[in-house]
């Protein structure tokens, strides 16, 4: 739920929160992060979040440099 609040106090437009908001659900699927309580879920959101102001428009391209950037397998 990490990135959901963090949308909440940024200004983006609806098809940008869709955008990241998928990015966000791809990337913690192939991290097989389930625990969506656990400390990595905000630092992806994060990196997702700082991604995506990079003017990334897909999804699944934001989270490979997500996971890239987080030096995850």
């Amino acid at each position: 739920m990490a990135i959901y609040k963090l949308l909440q106090n940024a200004a983006f437009e609806p098809k940008d929160i869709e955008r990241l908001a998928t990015a966000y659900e791809q990337t913690l699927r192939a991290l097989r992060l389930k625990d969506r309580s656990d400390p990595i879920t905000q630092l992806v959101a994060e990196k997702i979040l700082a991604i995506g102001r990079l003017g990334f428009e897909d999804p699944a391209e934001i989270s490979q440099l997500a996971i890239k950037e987080l030096g995850m397998p």
